[in-house]
């Protein structure tokens, strides 16, 4: 067997090596809040959107009207309303459930 057949033979068997040694792609951490009442998620920001995984199942919220200063920024769905930027570190967030009714208070990890 000439060295282009025996390199064609253990091609496939390198990549499928290598890429089981690459491993999931990871990014930066994402924030992560806990908060009054046993609720922690963690929050991905994506253009007028705040994606919310966590103990509650994954909630998507929609940029909203509100909040008192530039840092101060509030999501918000039918089920669910958040608003990030809180506290004088602007560490602190508050959840909010007006179908339960229920709020917590949240401070960032």
């Amino acid at each position: 067997m000439n060295i282009r057949a025996r390199i064609l033979l253990a091609l496939p068997g390198g990549v499928a090596l290598l890429a089981g040694c690459a491993g999931p792609a990871t990014g930066p951490a994402l924030p992560r809040y806990v908060c009054e009442h046993g609720i922690e998620f963690t929050v991905r920001f994506v253009d007028d959107t705040a994606v919310l995984d966590g103990t509650r199942g994954r909630e998507v919220l929609y940029r909203d009207a509100g909040g008192l200063t530039p840092q101060q920024t509030v999501y918000s769905n039918p089920r669910m309303k958040a608003e990030f930027g809180l506290g004088t570190t602007g560490r602190e967030a508050i959840v909010r459930y007006p179908l339960l009714p229920l709020a917590a208070r949240c401070a960032r990890d």
